[in-house]
């Protein structure tokens, strides 16, 4: 038995209703604890809103549950959207408050642009239901996505990516986001660690991907998500390998959205053996006593 099982269930990337998550923060720090999770990272969208509110609920309901403060944060990097995740940030640091609220200006500039092009194309008022739907959280394609499926526009997500969002598109907008070192900054800044999120999802070659990894750890990046809920059958193995030969932490996290059966809090997540677990390395992302283990889980 690995020694990474005596640990806490660990899923360190996860989003609610204060950006494109389904569940309120409450909603969802009461299904982690249904899952078995120990310890989860609350990562919503450029966005820290729904911390205070998942914090709140773990305290009235007594939930055995330790909750990481998080972020994932979109940068441009090669003309790509790359996702940083910051864990056991500070989120009312002056860094991180200062970087969300020109990401929030950023996000809302490109919602914008977005309805105008799907207005353009005869489809009307989807500005106001995207934002509809965001209920005041961060604006995001999903929620451009979940209107357009509202409008019979297609069936799932991926088909209105696929026929709407995506790069070269009717709805699609180039983002200008920030760079990966302004992300990294503000994360360390906030006393957090930056994590690379999901390297497999990028489309990349892999020589480019390793472009992308050598950068993220030459601007300061601390680890990167090395096991999801959902990967092809060797991409653990191999992202184990970049971690190693990247030196890097490895992280691991559902990026749940809303309940479904492929991608589910804590489903699925566990390290391959060779790897520093993000956890291990930096002891302070670990819980007190008392948390259900994955040996026991």
């Amino acid at each position: 038995m690995s020694i990474l099982n005596s640990f806490p269930l660990y899923d360190l990337h996860s989003h609610s209703q204060a950006s494109d998550g389904v569940l309120t923060p409450a909603e969802l720090v009461a299904r982690a604890v249904q899952m078995r999770v120990g310890v989860l990272a609350l990562t919503d969208h450029d966005t820290v809103a729904g911390i205070a509110p998942a914090q709140q609920a773990i305290a009235q309901q007594g939930l055995p549950l330790h909750l990481l403060p998080g972020v994932e944060i979109s940068t441009l990097w090669e003309n790509h959207e790359i996702h940083i995740v910051g864990l056991g940030i500070d989120p009312r640091a002056a860094a991180m408050e200062t970087l969300l609220q020109q990401q929030s200006a950023r996000r809302l500039s490109r919602a914008e642009m977005i309805a105008s092009r799907l207005e353009k194309a005869n489809i009307p008022g989807a500005l106001q239901g995207a934002m509809a739907l965001a209920a005041g959280g961060a604006i995001t394609r999903g929620h451009f996505a979940r209107f357009l499926i509202e409008q019979g526009k297609a069936t799932n997500m991926a088909q209105v990516f696929k026929n709407y969002l995506a790069r070269g598109k009717t709805g699609y907008v180039p983002p200008q986001w920030c760079t990966i070192k302004q992300a990294i900054d503000a994360i360390h800044h906030s006393a957090g660690k930056a994590v690379l999120a999901h390297p497999g999802r990028y489309n990349l070659s892999a020589k480019w991907l390793k472009r992308l990894m050598l950068h993220f750890k030459q601007e300061g990046g601390d680890a990167m998500e090395v096991a999801q809920c959902q990967q092809a059958p060797t991409e653990r193995s191999q992202l184990a390998q970049y971690a190693r030969d990247y030196e890097l932490a490895a992280s691991q996290g559902s990026d749940f959205h809303q309940p479904c059966a492929w991608i589910e809090l804590g489903k699925k997540l566990w390290l391959p053996g060779g790897v520093e677990a993000i956890w291990i390395k930096y002891p302070e992302l670990q819980p007190q006593a008392g948390l259900v283990t994955q040996e026991e889980s």
